[in-house]
């Protein structure tokens, strides 16, 4: 299976790019992961933030086959503690998927498409962090996730 975590924007801040990579090569260690950009819209001070919402959802959607599992990072998604969330990478795996999408929306969200087209959110906390900062911590995720599923000293309880 690959592991691919979807983001709108780049990240320009050497500190956040630095633990991104250090997250995503400890992470290709366990599994295939991939982090792709999609660049930050042009001109977005004239579009509504429906519609901005719109197009980036076109331009996510762009990048998914119909096998693909999509999962929203979402505030109103569910909250899974590490454990739990390694169950839930640990059930996806022997599911025999292909390809596991989450994806980090913009400023606003997800347009509705997107919303229909997902197979489920996930939700990191009930606190709202940057799109920039969320990255590192979600990677980290992942990678904690197979660490606990190895049973390796990383993660303590």
């Amino acid at each position: 299976m690959t592991i691919k975590l979807i983001a709108i924007g780049k990240t320009d801040n050497k500190a956040i790019i630095d633990l991104i990579e250090e997250y995503s090569k400890r992470l290709n260690f366990y599994i295939k992961f991939e982090l792709e950009i999609i660049p930050d819209l042009k001109n977005t001070k004239s579009l509504s933030e429906a519609l901005q919402k719109e197009k980036e959802g076109e331009l996510i959607l762009k990048k998914l086959i119909p096998s693909d599992e999509l999962i929203l990072l979402d505030e109103q998604g569910k909250s899974f503690t590490s454990v739990d969330f390694s169950q839930y990478i640990q059930k996806k795996m022997n599911s025999g998927l292909k390809q596991l999408i989450f994806v980090i929306g913009g400023p606003y969200g997800f347009s509705d498409q997107v919303y229909f087209r997902a197979n489920g959110k996930v939700s990191l906390s009930k606190m709202t962090f940057s799109h920039q900062m969320i990255r590192p911590f979600f990677i980290e995720q992942i990678y904690r996730a197979f660490t606990i599923l190895r049973g390796e000293p990383y993660h303590h309880q």
